[in-house]
Protein backbone atom coordinates (compact mmCIF):
# COMPACT_ATOMS: atom_id res chain seq x y z
CA UNK A 1 0.00 0.00 0.00
CA UNK A 2 0.97 3.63 -0.72
CA UNK A 3 1.83 5.46 2.25
CA UNK A 4 0.20 8.37 2.57
CA UNK A 5 1.82 11.91 4.14
CA UNK A 6 1.27 12.40 8.14
CA UNK A 7 -1.15 15.11 7.58
CA UNK A 8 -3.13 13.23 4.69
CA UNK A 9 -3.58 10.06 7.49
CA UNK A 10 -4.14 12.31 10.37
CA UNK A 11 -7.65 12.62 9.18
CA UNK A 12 -8.71 8.90 9.12
CA UNK A 13 -6.51 8.03 12.13
CA UNK A 14 -8.60 10.46 13.66
CA UNK A 15 -12.07 9.04 11.98
CA UNK A 16 -10.82 5.82 13.90
CA UNK A 17 -10.39 7.00 17.49
CA UNK A 18 -13.32 8.75 16.79
CA UNK A 19 -15.39 5.50 15.89
CA UNK A 20 -13.95 4.18 18.89
CA UNK A 21 -14.98 6.92 21.13
CA UNK A 22 -18.24 6.51 19.71
CA UNK A 23 -18.45 3.11 20.80
CA UNK A 24 -17.44 3.84 24.29
CA UNK A 25 -20.02 6.78 24.27
CA UNK A 26 -22.49 4.05 23.74
CA UNK A 27 -21.84 1.06 25.99
CA UNK A 28 -21.85 4.11 28.74
CA UNK A 29 -25.31 4.78 27.60
CA UNK A 30 -26.27 1.33 27.54
CA UNK A 31 -25.39 0.73 31.05
CA UNK A 32 -28.04 3.87 31.92
CA UNK A 33 -30.44 2.11 30.20
CA UNK A 34 -29.81 -1.34 31.73
CA UNK A 35 -32.45 -0.23 34.85
CA UNK A 36 -35.69 -0.04 32.07
CA UNK A 37 -34.61 -2.23 30.35
CA UNK A 38 -31.57 -4.69 31.50
CA UNK A 39 -28.98 -5.85 29.60
CA UNK A 40 -30.67 -8.17 27.76
CA UNK A 41 -33.14 -5.45 26.75
CA UNK A 42 -30.69 -3.16 25.74
CA UNK A 43 -28.90 -5.88 23.70
CA UNK A 44 -32.11 -6.59 21.90
CA UNK A 45 -32.92 -2.66 21.20
CA UNK A 46 -29.16 -1.96 20.02
CA UNK A 47 -29.33 -4.94 17.77
CA UNK A 48 -32.45 -4.93 16.12
CA UNK A 49 -32.51 -0.98 15.45
CA UNK A 50 -28.73 -0.96 13.97
CA UNK A 51 -30.23 -4.56 11.68
CA UNK A 52 -32.74 -2.33 10.52
CA UNK A 53 -30.94 1.15 9.73
CA UNK A 54 -27.93 -0.93 7.85
CA UNK A 55 -30.31 -3.09 5.99
CA UNK A 56 -31.88 0.33 5.03
CA UNK A 57 -28.85 1.56 3.81
CA UNK A 58 -27.17 -1.65 1.81
CA UNK A 59 -30.73 -3.70 0.78
CA UNK A 60 -28.71 -6.76 1.38
CA UNK A 61 -32.07 -8.82 -0.46
CA UNK A 62 -31.12 -7.53 -3.78
CA UNK A 63 -28.02 -10.17 -4.12
CA UNK A 64 -29.11 -13.53 -4.41
CA UNK A 65 -27.39 -16.38 -2.52
CA UNK A 66 -26.49 -19.99 -2.77
CA UNK A 67 -27.58 -22.30 0.32
CA UNK A 68 -23.89 -22.40 1.68
CA UNK A 69 -23.28 -18.78 1.93
CA UNK A 70 -26.67 -18.70 4.17
CA UNK A 71 -25.44 -21.61 6.32
CA UNK A 72 -22.41 -18.76 6.58
CA UNK A 73 -24.17 -15.96 7.10
CA UNK A 74 -26.15 -17.90 9.81
CA UNK A 75 -23.29 -18.80 11.54
CA UNK A 76 -21.27 -15.47 11.46
CA UNK A 77 -24.83 -13.45 12.66
CA UNK A 78 -25.24 -16.11 15.55
CA UNK A 79 -21.72 -15.15 16.52
CA UNK A 80 -22.29 -11.25 16.84
CA UNK A 81 -25.84 -12.30 18.96
CA UNK A 82 -23.96 -14.21 21.22
CA UNK A 83 -20.99 -11.70 21.58
CA UNK A 84 -23.43 -8.86 22.15
CA UNK A 85 -25.40 -10.47 24.87
CA UNK A 86 -21.87 -11.56 26.28
CA UNK A 87 -20.12 -8.13 26.51
CA UNK A 88 -24.00 -6.20 27.56
CA UNK A 89 -23.53 -8.93 30.32
CA UNK A 90 -20.21 -8.20 31.16
CA UNK A 91 -21.09 -4.66 31.14
CA UNK A 92 -23.72 -5.00 33.52
CA UNK A 93 -21.30 -6.36 36.19
CA UNK A 94 -17.62 -4.66 35.26
CA UNK A 95 -16.44 -1.44 34.73
CA UNK A 96 -16.36 -1.12 30.53
CA UNK A 97 -12.77 -0.98 30.39
CA UNK A 98 -12.08 -4.22 32.01
CA UNK A 99 -15.07 -5.98 30.14
CA UNK A 100 -13.25 -4.46 26.39
CA UNK A 101 -9.47 -5.03 27.51
CA UNK A 102 -11.09 -9.09 27.92
CA UNK A 103 -13.10 -8.99 25.14
CA UNK A 104 -10.45 -7.60 22.56
CA UNK A 105 -8.01 -10.86 23.90
CA UNK A 106 -10.34 -12.70 20.91
CA UNK A 107 -8.94 -11.07 18.12
CA UNK A 108 -5.42 -10.79 19.64
CA UNK A 109 -5.67 -14.33 19.92
CA UNK A 110 -6.81 -15.18 16.37
CA UNK A 111 -3.55 -13.52 15.69
CA UNK A 112 -1.74 -14.96 17.90
CA UNK A 113 -2.68 -18.94 17.12
CA UNK A 114 -2.08 -18.65 13.51
CA UNK A 115 1.32 -16.95 13.84
CA UNK A 116 5.13 -19.00 13.61
CA UNK A 117 7.25 -15.95 14.80
CA UNK A 118 8.89 -16.08 18.21
CA UNK A 119 8.47 -12.83 19.25
CA UNK A 120 4.42 -13.29 19.23
CA UNK A 121 4.91 -15.31 22.41
CA UNK A 122 5.74 -12.29 24.16
CA UNK A 123 2.88 -10.74 23.27
CA UNK A 124 0.43 -13.48 24.55
CA UNK A 125 2.57 -13.35 27.44
CA UNK A 126 1.75 -10.15 28.02
CA UNK A 127 -1.67 -10.49 27.62
CA UNK A 128 -2.13 -13.04 29.99
CA UNK A 129 -0.25 -11.42 32.43
CA UNK A 130 -2.92 -8.47 31.70
CA UNK A 131 -5.71 -11.26 32.06
CA UNK A 132 -4.17 -12.57 35.28
CA UNK A 133 -4.37 -9.15 36.72
CA UNK A 134 -7.74 -9.12 36.58
CA UNK A 135 -8.77 -12.12 38.39
CA UNK A 136 -10.20 -11.65 41.82
CA UNK A 137 -7.38 -13.50 43.50
CA UNK A 138 -4.97 -10.86 42.35
CA UNK A 139 -7.26 -7.77 42.28
CA UNK A 140 -8.02 -6.73 45.73
CA UNK A 141 -11.23 -4.33 44.07
CA UNK A 142 -13.09 -7.84 43.99
CA UNK A 143 -13.99 -7.39 40.35
CA UNK A 144 -17.63 -9.52 39.81
CA UNK A 145 -16.48 -13.84 38.50
CA UNK A 146 -19.58 -13.73 36.79
CA UNK A 147 -19.10 -10.54 34.81
CA UNK A 148 -15.04 -11.56 34.02
CA UNK A 149 -16.42 -14.72 32.50
CA UNK A 150 -18.67 -12.96 30.48
CA UNK A 151 -16.35 -10.53 29.32
CA UNK A 152 -14.27 -13.77 28.70
CA UNK A 153 -17.20 -15.56 26.61
CA UNK A 154 -17.56 -12.01 24.63
CA UNK A 155 -13.99 -12.70 23.42
CA UNK A 156 -14.44 -15.95 22.64
CA UNK A 157 -17.72 -15.39 20.58
CA UNK A 158 -15.07 -11.96 18.60
CA UNK A 159 -12.85 -14.59 17.72
CA UNK A 160 -15.46 -16.72 16.37
CA UNK A 161 -16.90 -13.62 14.74
CA UNK A 162 -13.47 -12.72 12.55
CA UNK A 163 -13.18 -16.03 11.47
CA UNK A 164 -16.29 -16.73 10.59
CA UNK A 165 -16.55 -13.48 8.54
CA UNK A 166 -13.57 -14.37 6.85
CA UNK A 167 -15.70 -16.89 5.15
CA UNK A 168 -18.34 -14.88 4.05
CA UNK A 169 -16.89 -11.72 3.15
CA UNK A 170 -14.98 -12.61 0.09
CA UNK A 171 -17.56 -11.13 -2.33
CA UNK A 172 -16.23 -7.80 -1.28
CA UNK A 173 -19.88 -7.32 -0.54
CA UNK A 174 -18.82 -5.96 3.67
CA UNK A 175 -22.17 -3.95 4.14
CA UNK A 176 -24.57 -6.12 3.10
CA UNK A 177 -22.68 -8.89 4.79
CA UNK A 178 -22.82 -7.00 8.29
CA UNK A 179 -26.17 -5.81 7.65
CA UNK A 180 -27.47 -9.52 7.34
CA UNK A 181 -25.14 -10.71 10.01
CA UNK A 182 -27.12 -8.07 12.14
CA UNK A 183 -30.03 -9.17 11.09
CA UNK A 184 -29.65 -12.72 12.19
CA UNK A 185 -28.09 -11.25 15.36
CA UNK A 186 -31.39 -9.59 16.08
CA UNK A 187 -32.96 -13.19 15.87
CA UNK A 188 -31.33 -14.29 18.44
CA UNK A 189 -30.92 -11.05 20.83
CA UNK A 190 -34.63 -9.67 19.97
CA UNK A 191 -36.29 -13.01 21.98
CA UNK A 192 -34.22 -13.06 24.90
CA UNK A 193 -34.70 -9.14 25.39
CA UNK A 194 -38.26 -8.95 25.14
CA UNK A 195 -38.59 -12.36 27.93
CA UNK A 196 -36.55 -9.91 30.41
CA UNK A 197 -37.86 -6.14 29.45
CA UNK A 198 -41.32 -7.42 27.86
CA UNK A 199 -43.29 -4.38 26.44
CA UNK A 200 -41.35 -1.47 28.10
CA UNK A 201 -38.96 -1.92 24.77
CA UNK A 202 -42.10 -0.79 22.56
CA UNK A 203 -42.18 2.45 24.75
CA UNK A 204 -41.76 5.60 22.51
CA UNK A 205 -39.09 6.96 25.02
CA UNK A 206 -37.19 3.27 24.87
CA UNK A 207 -37.50 3.25 20.98
CA UNK A 208 -35.52 6.40 20.56
CA UNK A 209 -33.09 5.35 23.41
CA UNK A 210 -32.60 2.19 21.78
CA UNK A 211 -32.30 4.21 18.17
CA UNK A 212 -29.47 6.38 20.08
CA UNK A 213 -27.72 3.68 21.14
CA UNK A 214 -27.84 1.86 17.60
CA UNK A 215 -26.34 5.04 15.77
CA UNK A 216 -23.48 5.26 18.97
CA UNK A 217 -22.56 1.97 19.21
CA UNK A 218 -23.28 0.07 15.38
CA UNK A 219 -24.18 2.53 13.15
CA UNK A 220 -21.26 5.08 13.59
CA UNK A 221 -18.42 3.58 14.52
CA UNK A 222 -18.73 0.89 11.72
CA UNK A 223 -19.06 3.61 9.27
CA UNK A 224 -16.38 5.68 10.23
CA UNK A 225 -13.79 2.54 9.96
CA UNK A 226 -15.22 1.43 6.65
CA UNK A 227 -14.15 5.15 5.68
CA UNK A 228 -11.00 4.95 7.27
CA UNK A 229 -10.25 1.97 5.94
CA UNK A 230 -9.81 2.98 2.53
CA UNK A 231 -7.02 5.23 3.47
CA UNK A 232 -5.42 3.31 5.96
CA UNK A 233 -2.98 0.70 6.32
CA UNK A 234 -4.79 -2.60 7.96
CA UNK A 235 -1.58 -2.31 10.73
CA UNK A 236 -1.94 1.21 11.67
CA UNK A 237 -5.87 0.42 11.85
CA UNK A 238 -5.07 -2.43 14.10
CA UNK A 239 -2.93 -0.44 16.36
CA UNK A 240 -5.49 2.40 16.78
CA UNK A 241 -8.01 -0.21 17.75
CA UNK A 242 -5.30 -1.61 20.45
CA UNK A 243 -6.26 1.62 22.25
CA UNK A 244 -9.47 0.50 22.50
CA UNK A 245 -9.52 -0.62 26.64
CA UNK A 246 -8.28 2.50 27.47
CA UNK A 247 -10.79 4.60 25.65
CA UNK A 248 -13.59 2.62 27.14
CA UNK A 249 -11.62 2.93 30.91
CA UNK A 250 -11.81 6.82 29.94
CA UNK A 251 -15.02 6.74 29.06
CA UNK A 252 -16.52 4.93 32.05
CA UNK A 253 -14.78 7.39 34.61
CA UNK A 254 -15.86 10.59 32.84
CA UNK A 255 -19.27 9.03 32.16
CA UNK A 256 -20.54 6.60 34.97
CA UNK A 257 -17.42 7.33 37.38
CA UNK A 258 -16.04 3.57 37.57
CA UNK A 259 -12.93 4.31 38.63
CA UNK A 260 -10.03 1.13 38.35
CA UNK A 261 -7.26 0.28 40.61
CA UNK A 262 -4.14 0.67 39.95
CA UNK A 263 -3.38 -2.85 39.48
CA UNK A 264 -6.65 -2.68 36.83
CA UNK A 265 -5.04 -0.18 34.79
CA UNK A 266 -1.82 -1.97 34.41
CA UNK A 267 -3.94 -4.84 33.07
CA UNK A 268 -4.90 -2.58 30.72
CA UNK A 269 -1.89 -1.70 30.14
CA UNK A 270 -0.29 -4.95 29.00
CA UNK A 271 -3.08 -5.93 27.11
CA UNK A 272 -2.52 -2.70 25.06
CA UNK A 273 0.77 -3.16 24.65
CA UNK A 274 0.60 -6.86 23.59
CA UNK A 275 -2.22 -6.34 20.66
CA UNK A 276 -0.30 -2.56 19.31
CA UNK A 277 2.93 -4.83 19.58
CA UNK A 278 1.06 -8.17 17.65
CA UNK A 279 -0.16 -5.32 14.95
CA UNK A 280 2.94 -4.09 14.36
CA UNK A 281 4.70 -6.78 13.54
CA UNK A 282 4.77 -7.81 9.48
CA UNK A 283 3.16 -11.33 8.70
CA UNK A 284 2.77 -12.92 5.48
CA UNK A 285 -0.21 -12.66 4.04
CA UNK A 286 -3.17 -14.87 5.59
CA UNK A 287 -2.08 -14.67 8.95
CA UNK A 288 -3.52 -11.46 10.09
CA UNK A 289 -6.74 -11.64 12.83
CA UNK A 290 -9.09 -9.01 10.45
CA UNK A 291 -12.25 -10.18 9.12
CA UNK A 292 -11.59 -9.83 5.48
Amino acid sequence: MIHQPRGQAAGPMLLVLAGLLSQNLGAAFAKQLFPLVGPLGATALRVSLAALLLGLVWRPWRTRRTPSQWRGLALYGLSLGLMNILIYGAFARIPIGLAVAIEVTGPLAVVLVRSRQVVDLVFAGLAAAGLLLLLPIVSPAGVDPIGLASAGGAAVTWAAYILLGAGVAGDGRSGETVALGLAVAALVAAPIGVLQAGVMLLQPAVLVAGLGLAILSSAAPYSLEMFALRRLSPKVFAQLVASAPAVAALVGWVTLGERLTLIQWAAIGLITVAIAGASAVDRPRGQSGEGS
